[in-house]
């Protein structure tokens, strides 16, 4: 992460009516990018809670915009609709 790189919490929802068998046949090429972005230190932790259709993810960007931008490079990210929170450390 560069010093002008802050972390965010991106919280991307699957968009209603997703077709899950379509998501799940990108698998592979949805690792091997998240390991592109992690060897450039720009993903971080990436937690699924599935069940709720619901994936977290840890970026590090300038601002929100960079963020998206950084999501928008996984091939999943078309299925998702994003929420994007700066992340502070406490006091």
């Amino acid at each position: 992460m560069s010093a002008m790189s802050a972390s965010h919490m991106v919280v991307c929802t699957f968009k209603p009516d997703t077709d899950m068998a379509e998501v799940f046949a990108l698998r592979d090429g949805e690792q091997e990018a998240a390991l592109e972005l992690q060897s450039q230190g720009v993903l971080g932790t990436i937690r699924l809670a599935l069940a709720r259709g619901t994936v977290f993810l840890e970026v590090h960007a300038a601002d929100d915009g960079g963020a998206r931008t950084v999501v928008e490079q996984l091939p999943m990210a078309r299925f998702w609709d994003l929420d994007v929170f700066p992340l502070a450390m406490p006091g």
